[in-house]
């Protein structure tokens, strides 16, 4: 009996049904379980194991250069940002109502921790994500462009529930960059599908930073009919603790004192 069980579980891809049953039933038999309970329990243990497996395997995919949630955020540090403001964007209506962000600061603020954030939730949400910044997105769709794989090569963008565009403004872009973000962000905004934006460039300097002004008007204009521009103002959360010792150090320090964000660092 036992193992004919098993083998009907296996076949039906239920793992942790498979895991529990047995030793449930002694539970079940000592405690007087009903077999609607015991079956609820059952069954709740299987979903709770899928739907834990699936934001592992959707924030696998992501690409996330790092994992954050918001509640590891700093609002004490970066009093500019109220956790309230970020209300619509951490719930299922980012999804639902194609809502954008255009996360706006100086380096440091905590503009990238915000963003995996807001797509980590969206994935617990039960959405997808993807994470990716400015310059690879750009330069990998210009090179699909020329081989005259854009199409294809897009579908990588444009069909993830929820966006993240990293670092716009950050380094130099080639000189079609305003005509490959476009592309995107145009399908992305027919399809309602959100984005969220990190840059250090104010959106009135997107135009020179795109080398192109009108599109560069006409992708803001999609972002930010659904979304809307955050500012991140202050200190450095990396640096810090110069800060703290009055800023004389500040001046003095160069080189690989100020390393960009990697998996250990604070948020961008």
């Amino acid at each position: 009996m036992t193992t004919e069980v098993d083998a009907m579980l296996r076949r039906l891809h239920m793992p942790t049904v498979r895991r529990l049953w047995s030793e449930l039933q002694v539970r079940a038999e000592k405690e007087g379980m009903g077999y609607a309970e015991y079956l609820r329990i059952l069954l709740s243990e299987e979903i709770a194991h899928r739907g834990q497996t699936r934001v592992q395997r959707m924030t696998r995919r992501a690409h996330f250069p790092f994992l954050r949630t918001i509640e590891e955020f700093d609002f004490t540090f970066q009093s500019s940002l109220r956790k309230d403001l970020l209300g619509s964007y951490l719930g299922p209506e980012l999804v639902e109502e194609g809502r954008n962000l255009v996360a706006f600061g100086p380096s440091g603020t905590g503009k990238t921790h915000v963003a995996v954030a807001i797509a980590y939730r969206a994935i617990q949400n039960g959405s997808d994500a993807r994470f990716v910044t400015a310059a690879h997105l750009i330069d990998e769709l210009s090179r699909a462009s020329q081989e005259g794989k854009l199409r294809e090569t897009m579908a990588a963008y444009t069909h993830p529930g929820v966006l993240v565009v990293d670092e716009v403004g950050y380094l130099s872009l080639g000189t079609d960059a305003a005509n490959v973000l476009f592309q995107v962000v145009n399908d992305r905004y027919l399809r309602r599908r959100p984005m969220v934006l990190t840059t250090n460039k104010p959106v009135e300097e997107w135009g020179r930073v795109l080398h192109d002004p009108d599109l560069a008007e006409a992708i803001l204009d999609r972002v930010l009919e659904r979304g809307r521009v955050v500012s991140f103002k202050g200190p450095s959360y990396r640096t810090r603790h110069l800060h703290s010792q009055g800023g004389s150090e500040l001046s003095r320090k160069v080189g690989p004192e100020f390393r960009e964000l990697t998996p250990r660092s604070g948020a961008r």
